[in-house]
């Protein structure tokens, strides 16, 4: 019987240590890879309500990355689009983005790419009633390296309007 126990506990206790490290190999290969595109800032801005302002939204691709620009180059090709949802007492009244920056791949040089890489800026036309608002801008792109594109993502901007 305690033959048992302790074979028992010992396989449990192997176990729970093989499930510790296997969370840990996870946590440290997702905490290494860096995110593809981040929200730099603002954090927060002051309108006047009811009045459309231009406000600079900043991004930032991870190195060795690109992103299609807002107008890609075929109708395959995933844009990268800024959205602003409804209902957040603020709204998108139109964007003006960078132009992309031409790229051609190694494995097919006849293919012309328009990309962003590294930091870019997308002019937000925003509309905000009175008060203040927490929204949540989101950031539709789809980010690929030299070799191969990784599924379509959306990112949250989270920004403090406050409507005056």
């Amino acid at each position: 019987m305690v033959t048992v126990l302790v074979t028992v506990s010992l396989t449990l206790a192997s176990a729970l240590a093989q499930g510790q490290r296997t969370l840990l190999d996870e946590a440290s290969r997702s905490a290494a890879k860096p995110a593809e595109v981040v929200y730099l800032y603002p954090e927060q801005i002051t309108v006047p309500a009811g009045k459309t302002t231009t406000v600079a939204l900043h991004f930032r691709i991870a190195p060795g990355l690109h992103i299609n620009s807002h107008t890609p180059t075929g109708d395959e090709l995933i844009p990268t689009i800024l959205s602003i949802p409804d209902g957040s007492g603020v709204r998108l009244e139109g964007a003006s983005y960078p132009p992309g920056a031409a790229f051609t791949l190694p494995a097919d040089p006849s293919m012309k790419l328009s990309v962003y890489t590294g930091e870019f800026v997308v002019q937000a036309r925003i509309d905000a009633t009175t008060g203040e608002h927490l929204v949540e801008a989101r950031l539709r792109y789809q980010a690929c390296d030299r070799n191969a594109c990784m599924p379509p993502r959306t990112i949250t901007a989270a920004i403090d309007v406050i409507g005056k």
